[in-house]
């Protein structure tokens, strides 16, 4: 395990995983001709520091929509998936942010858990835990407030000072301050999970689908909480852990992350869904010159995908291609065949890998030759071999 990582390092190996996973940085979305040919900035309304800080994350979070919409990314049809290196405020650590913009489904939050899971093994950092919770959209978050209203409420006396006046400017602050201070209330509170609607019970559930398949370590924590006013439906941490999967006492990455749809709705005139993710390098401040990442090479393989158990399961196939050093690409959000297939080709990939439903039921893959359009049907576990004599 290793815990001392450079911010050098760090940095590297963010990127390398940014561009594997399809995210790209600002300067390459600025150039979009649909952002370059836009002469005027969307409408949006005045976020203070304060507003933008909600993320509880020193507004590195919610700085990604902010972003998203000074620089006209908004004009880019269809999802938007951006990554940039930050520098925490007052500390100076080296930071990276993980955005996904106009995808309201819920491979948004598993691309990005994946990606953070496929970075801490990149440093040298396999083992870890994730939490997870969700607090619903505002159908669910209302009735989820109006219940922890009328439980704190009850038992006001029994509330620390600072948390009693924390509930005159938000609930969720004040339930907050109990976790912090580990106030036996805070084991007693109701469970968010109980108020979700069906649309967010779905979309939780599934995200609890893809790391079981993913045979990930987790839990789902209910004291893993944001402010309404900016986060909604998923929230999200991830742990790591020592050989023995005990989490570590000082972690070296602190890692942050969930769907922040309510702030986008309350600064964006067209608001468009938001979901992402910080990660931390602790006590490591941004170097004096950025480092460049390896240039990264030509895919030889696309991984293509139709329908949600199939996204999970190309997902981390793209992990096993990384792994592997078989240069791969993927447009994992989209759920058009033709649309990927297309993108295979112009991308130069000599082979693209579907997975289907029936392929994932069966446990195969389709292989398609791109040059001269013949495709065979061949057992997942064979796939590796195959494309590792492909890929030379």
């Amino acid at each position: 395990m290793n815990t001392n990582i450079s911010a050098t390092d760090f940095i590297k190996a963010a990127t390398e995983t940014a561009r594997y996973f399809g995210f790209k940085d600002m300067e390459v979305l600025k150039k979009d001709p649909a952002c370059t040919a836009c002469k005027k900035k969307a409408a949006t309304k005045n976020d203070s520091a304060a507003d933008r800080k909600m993320d509880a994350l020193h507004g590195m979070l919610t700085q990604g929509a902010c972003a998203y919409y000074d620089q006209k990314l908004n004009n880019i049809e269809g999802p938007v998936l951006l990554y940039s290196m930050e520098s925490v405020p007052r500390s100076g650590e080296t930071a990276f942010s993980f955005q996904i913009l106009n995808v309201e489904k819920s491979i948004a939050e598993t691309m990005l858990i994946q990606t953070m899971r496929t970075l801490l093994e990149e440093v040298g950092l396999p083992h870890h835990s994730v939490r997870i919770n969700s607090i619903g959209d505002p159908d669910s978050t209302a009735r989820y407030v109006r219940e922890l209203t009328a439980f704190l409420r009850k038992r006001i006396d029994l509330l620390p000072p600072d948390a009693r006046e924390l509930m005159k400017e938000h609930p969720f602050l004040a339930f907050r301050r109990l976790i912090e201070k580990e106030h036996e209330l805070a084991h007693k509170t109701p469970n968010s999970l109980e108020y979700l609607s069906d649309p967010s019970r779905k979309h939780f559930r599934e995200i609890v689908e893809f790391l079981d398949m993913a045979e990930a370590l987790y839990e789902i924590d209910p004291k893993l909480i944001g402010h309404p006013n900016c986060y909604s439906d998923t929230l999200f941490a991830i742990d790591i852990t020592d050989d023995n999967y005990e989490k570590l006492e000082e972690q070296p990455i602190y890692i942050r992350g969930g769907r922040y749809n309510s702030f986008v709705s309350r600064m964006a005139r067209n608001p468009v869904p938001a979901a992402g993710v910080v990660a931390v390098l602790r006590n490591k401040k941004v170097p004096a010159r950025t480092p460049r990442a390896p240039k990264a090479k030509n895919p030889s393989v696309f991984v293509v995908q139709i329908g949600f158990a199939p996204k999970v399961r190309s997902l981390l196939l793209v992990n096993e291609l990384k792994r592997a050093g078989i240069p791969s690409t993927q447009d994992i959000i989209s759920d058009s065949l033709g649309g990927q297939l297309s993108a295979a080709k112009n991308c130069g990939a000599k082979v693209a890998v579907i997975v289907g439903q029936k392929e994932f039921v069966e446990g195969t893959v389709m292989l398609r030759n791109l040059s001269n359009e013949t495709q065979e049907t061949i057992p997942a576990d064979q796939l590796l071999g195959r494309l590792k004599r492909i890929a030379r």
